[in-house]
């Protein structure tokens, strides 16, 4: 460490979608969840990193990239389906571009859309050959991003721990599926919607986990109070190191009054061509039951609280976002220079995100993260960018607390996955998890070869049924349909194989077709649960 750096800033972006994989029809609009994110998020943020290197920036940033997610990105039928996604999007552009001719600014605008989709195409094919893991693992490999691991399906360990096998089946197959894609040993977790429990912290020992990512809460609230506030952190009696986010960085980014998302020049989310062009002509574009969905073409600035919306114009988001990394670095300064001449090494200022805020939801992101990290690199300044790793490895003297139940969900507690909208999940859930032990110590390491498959494909289908999204979906009122089948869709399943394995009738047929649905975690043992 230079004499001048007084601090370090910790960037963690969680990349998490649920395992959404219909190879039984062309008609499930979820598919596109990732597609969007593939486009908005997931290349965007490669393509920067590329740059970074490139021009030989040296940074640091860190993303959780959950099992589901990694699976559905490994999964050739999804592979296929977002080639088909990217082609149909250029086709709408080349047809944008025409329709557009009669107004300069919408036309440059069409034609910037129409680059951007054949060049996603064109990474994807030719540049990744449709591998996103190899090529964020190639950034791991250099050492400038550190890649955690997270819950198998993203299951909210504060409920799930009733049961505390199924808490440590959630961590054990999260490690076990990182092995897979990385070839190495995660040191960190993103503990789902950052739920933390101190009953999880011998399971997250036994698997290698030394550290996890917390709510501000519970570092501020753990016992004894922490020295240093989120500006360090603490390790459990467990043995769990816990970082803290910084709640003022946070406040600047997600804040919705005053966040840099929010700024009048960037690209307003809610107004898409889907929504609003004519409807024989976006028919073909959207879902097949004639439902208008999001194209991902938008044409607007977000202008101000007004419906008169401005178009966007590129050259002013960029202005925004070199006034908005240079607000950013300035207040991190600050924030460094006010705290360490008060602590005894240097403070940790860490930012954890969603991966999607950068691109999908804020579309200029992944651009201000090149902008910043450059910055951070070229100017004079008391900071460098760190992984937790690294900072654990300079800094190990750290404060022995208890950190406190926490999470980062509204309120910060349990109340988004547990609530009178979603609680009649939770007996069925508990029921399986106990059952689903039951079978594990009724037929110990299962010689039968069906018998073996149909226990390994009912561990598949209670972890898919405890995945938080579909909690979260029903509390946020959103796809609640979707998210309520596939709740039932898996406990059903789980349950018919419980049956059939106590009554020694499988029906293999049966199994070999919810397999095909439920393709995740090919190498998983059942007895995880014993």
């Amino acid at each position: 460490m230079s004499k001048d750096t007084k601090g370090y800033v910790s960037f963690v972006l969680h990349a998490h979608l649920p395992f959404v994989h219909h190879p039984e029809s062309d008609d499930y609009l979820e598919e596109q969840w990732l597609f969007e994110a593939m486009s908005e998020t997931y290349i965007p943020l490669l393509r920067n990193f590329k740059k970074l290197v490139d021009e030989k920036v040296d940074f640091r940033i860190t993303m959780s990239m959950t099992p589901p997610l990694l699976w559905m990105l490994d999964n050739k039928l999804l592979q296929e389906k977002y080639v088909h996604y990217l082609n149909e999007h250029i086709e709408l552009c080349e047809k944008e571009v025409k329709r557009t001719a009669y107004d300069a600014r919408l036309n440059e605008l069409s034609k910037y859309y129409l680059k951007r989709y054949s060049n996603d195409l064109y990474l994807f094919e030719k540049v990744f050959k449709r591998d996103l893991i190899s090529a964020f693992k190639h950034f791991q490999d250099i050492g400038v991003l550190e890649i955690i691991t997270c819950g198998a399906t993203h299951g909210f360990f504060p409920i799930l721990y009733v049961n505390e096998k199924t808490v440590r089946a959630q961590i054990a197959v999260g490690v076990q599926t990182y092995k897979r894609y990385f070839g190495r040993q995660p040191r960190g977790i993103w503990l789902p919607e950052c739920g933390y429990v101190p009953e999880a912290d011998k399971y997250l020992k036994e698997f290698g986990i030394e550290y996890a990512i917390l709510e501000s809460h519970g570092i501020l609230y753990a016992d004894p109070t922490p020295l240093y506030g989120t500006f360090a952190p603490i390790v459990s009696p467990g043995g769990l190191v816990a970082f803290g986010r910084d709640m003022e960085s946070s406040r600047q980014v997600w804040s919705s009054i005053n966040g840099y998302p929010g700024d009048f020049n960037y690209r307003e989310f809610y107004r898409d061509i889907g929504y609003e062009a004519d409807y024989d002509y976006i028919k073909p574009y959207i879902a097949h039951d004639g439902v208008r969905v999001n194209t991902g073409i938008k044409y607007y600035r977000i202008t101000g609280k007004t419906d008169q919306k401005d178009y966007y114009n590129l050259q002013w988001a960029q202005d925004s976002i070199y006034k908005q990394t240079g607000h950013f670095f300035d207040s991190r300064v600050k924030q460094i220079n006010d705290i360490a001449p008060y602590m005894d090494h240097p403070p940790i200022i860490l930012c954890p995100y969603d991966a999607e805020l950068y691109g999908h939801w804020w579309y200029e992101g992944p651009d201000w993260l090149y902008i910043l990290f450059k910055k951070i690199y070229y100017d004079d300044c008391n900071f460098k960018l760190i992984t937790p790793s690294e900072y654990i490895d300079k800094y190990p003297n750290i404060q022995i607390a208890s950190p406190c139940r926490s999470s980062w969900g509204a309120n910060g507690y349990n109340e988004v996955w547990l609530n009178p909208l979603n609680d009649y999940v939770h007996r069925h859930l508990h029921k399986a998890g106990d059952r689903m032990v039951e079978l594990a110590h009724l037929f110990p390491n299962e010689k039968d070869e069906l018998k073996r498959f149909a226990l390994n494909q009912c561990a598949r289908e209670l972890l898919l049924a405890q995945s938080s999204d579909w909690l979260f979906i029903i509390t946020n009122q959103t796809m609640v349909d979707y998210a309520k089948k596939r709740i039932k869709d898996h406990i059903g399943r789980f349950t018919k194989l419980y049956y059939e394995l106590k009554n020694d009738k499988i029906d293999k047929t049966y199994l070999e077709e919810i397999y095909k649905k439920d393709k995740i975690f090919d190498d998983i043992d059942y007895m995880i649960y014993y």
